[in-house]
């Protein structure tokens, strides 16, 4: 089922995400957007509805799975509770990033089966950065400019047996300093705290800052050993990295717990949590 599923859904998905990317992407550099504030006080733009239009019409034309999109209606949980497989949308993770136009946002696209993240997708339009991956088949990393150049040459690859992209985790000519990513907007007192208590067992940590799921991907690719979130996120936010995290070998665990994280369709809210690259875990 799961090398079924990576012929079955990457190059689709994949190219599902490039394309929301390029929508994203005719915003990010045209004029001045306006800026909407939902219930939560969160940030939406026209580029996140401009992606989640053009995600939630390709998934739905695609396959017969329901689809949970940040930016969708509401799906009351008595009706979730009765999925077993279905899709995970954030359409554009880092809406923050965006309208500081710094870069660091990302489509994410998910597939979840009985709880866990076994596909996902993660696009950074302004980085040029694909991540993707699927369980027990690994996990990749794509750069155009480097990896592929156009959409023709993307899919072309994709379809390739004998070309596989980047595998993740990443391979180091020499060892790189312990590193701890986190939040560039919510590193709080308890996140100090638990970096701090990492330093006293593994030495002085070098810390990076970066917005989105883009975390996450750091991890998978062990440019990072670990990312802490001790603060509130939606499942949307992390499942698709995710996703690429367990494919590279990496773990993201309930802070609480210790146990591995999941999603429960009795809830959209994560626990806080701790992800640890493919050598920290």
């Amino acid at each position: 089922m799961p090398h079924n599923l990576l012929k079955q859904f990457c190059p689709p998905v994949i190219l599902t995400a490039l394309d929301a990317g390029e929508e994203i992407m005719k915003i990010y550099h045209g004029e001045d957007f306006q800026v909407e504030y939902k219930e939560d006080k969160s940030p939406l733009t026209i580029a996140d509805k401009a992606a989640n239009e053009l995600i939630m019409k390709r998934l739905q034309m695609l396959w017969d799975l329901p689809v949970v999109s940040e930016e969708s209606q509401a799906i009351p949980q008595d009706v979730r509770s009765k999925w077993t497989q279905y899709w995970l949308v954030d359409p554009l993770d880092g809406t923050k990033e965006f309208i500081k136009r710094n870069g660091e946002f990302t489509v994410n696209i998910a597939l979840i089966d009985h709880g866990e993240p076994i596909f996902g997708v993660v696009y950074a339009p302004a980085l040029d950065t694909l991540y993707f991956g699927a369980h027990r088949c690994g996990a990749r990393k794509a750069v155009r400019g480097t990896d592929f150049e156009t959409r023709e040459e993307l899919v072309a690859k994709l379809t390739d047996p004998d070309h596989n992209f980047t595998h993740l985790p990443l391979l180091f000519e020499e060892k790189r300093p312990f590193t701890v990513v986190a939040s560039r907007s919510h590193c709080n007192v308890e996140t100090t705290d638990f970096i701090e208590r990492l330093e006293q067992e593994y030495g002085p940590a070098t810390r990076v800052s970066i917005g989105s799921s883009l975390k996450l991907c750091l991890v998978a690719e062990g440019s990072a050993d670990v990312y802490p979130r001790i603060a509130p996120t939606m499942h949307w936010d992390t499942a698709a990295a995710h996703a690429v995290v367990l494919a590279a070998g990496g773990d993201v665990l309930d802070f609480t717990t210790n146990e591995p994280l999941r999603y429960d369709t009795s809830t959209l809210s994560n626990p806080f949590f701790v992800a640890y690259s493919r050598d920290f875990a």
